[in-house]
């Protein structure tokens, strides 16, 4: 649904003044929870360097929230969170190059489906668009792509971070320093113009701030990034069936339009979610074997010593 929101928001507000309000709210809430838990004494024993990576994560993910909502302004909902799932390929190559994380060959195998699924779902437009269609597709996609590029920075950074602060106060750091960085640049007089229709909206936004980052920074303790960049690639098919629904109840008409994809554009599609439950289950797969093959070490190494 959030693609869906700051679709609708793009004609009453600007992208950073939306990012800066969600900022300020998810700040607000999260800083009064974190207090009443006395969660707050996590920052007291930082280093200067733990400092700079939390002013870094909070630098990406700012860049993130902007170049998405920005990104709208070109690409239908639909087609922004597909072009958002060379997510997943950034992200399991940071995993690799970081934490030594594994991919397989087959996981291998699944992204290049997944950006094959890509290009057909976007083919109408590849083979035959307008000039200017071409132009406004490309120039949404590059958007998405840097979008996309600073996501997975930040969710590497924020990673390096756990052993030191819990989610909540990795997240609450970034809330703030948005707040203040981004104020400057926004425009929030404008916000209290917006009708009560509009102000739900926004404040939907701000909602799925703090629920959709707080799951996904829990997501990271217990997951590895592939298995949880994969799960995100689910999202195009939500949101694909959110418009459809839109569309029958005639919610914003003037915004919200019917998908003119044709079935080779929805078998792209379903070539990326397929991709992406593959890819969630070989690593699943991986990781079992791996502990197999530590346990049986293990056996080797004692039997020896018993006899």
């Amino acid at each position: 649904m959030l693609a869906i929101a700051l679709k609708l928001t793009a004609d009453f507000t600007d992208p950073v003044t939306l990012t800066w309000f969600r900022f300020m709210v998810a700040g607000i809430i999260v800083f009064t929870l974190q207090k009443r838990r006395n969660k707050l004494v996590q920052f007291k024993p930082l280093t200067k360097k733990e400092w700079l990576r939390l002013a870094l994560a909070a630098t990406f993910l700012i860049i993130n929230y902007t170049c998405y909502a920005w990104s709208l302004v070109y690409l239908t909902p639909e087609a922004s969170q597909l072009c958002m799932q060379v997510s997943p390929l950034f992200l399991s190559l940071g995993g690799l190059i970081f934490f030594k994380e594994y991919i397989s060959r087959m996981q291998w195998f699944c992204f290049a489906c997944l950006f094959a699924g890509l290009v057909i779902f976007f083919h109408p437009v590849i083979e035959g668009g307008a000039g200017q269609e071409t132009a406004t597709l490309i120039t949404g996609m590059l958007i998405i792509l840097a979008s996309s590029l600073s996501w997975c920075c930040y969710a590497l950074v924020q990673k390096s971070l756990f052993s030191r602060l819990d989610s909540s106060n990795i997240l609450l750091f970034i809330y703030l320093f948005a707040m203040v960085v981004m104020l400057p640049f926004s425009s929030p007089s404008g916000l209290t113009q917006l009708s009560a229709e509009d102000m739900l909206i926004v404040l939907f936004c701000c909602l799925n701030t703090i629920i959709a980052y707080g799951s996904f920074a829990q997501a990271l303790r217990y997951w590895e990034t592939v298995q949880v960049s994969s799960v995100i690639a689910m999202t195009p098919v939500v949101t694909f069936i959110m418009i459809g629904l839109c569309v029958v109840m005639d919610w914003w008409p003037d915004v919200i339009h019917a998908a003119s994809a044709d079935w080779l554009s929805l078998a792209g599609m379903a070539i990326v979610v397929l991709s992406a439950i593959s890819i969630q289950v070989l690593s699943k797969v991986n990781q079992d074997r791996r502990r197999k093959a530590v346990v049986m070490e293990a056996e080797e190494v004692t039997e020896p010593s018993a006899a």
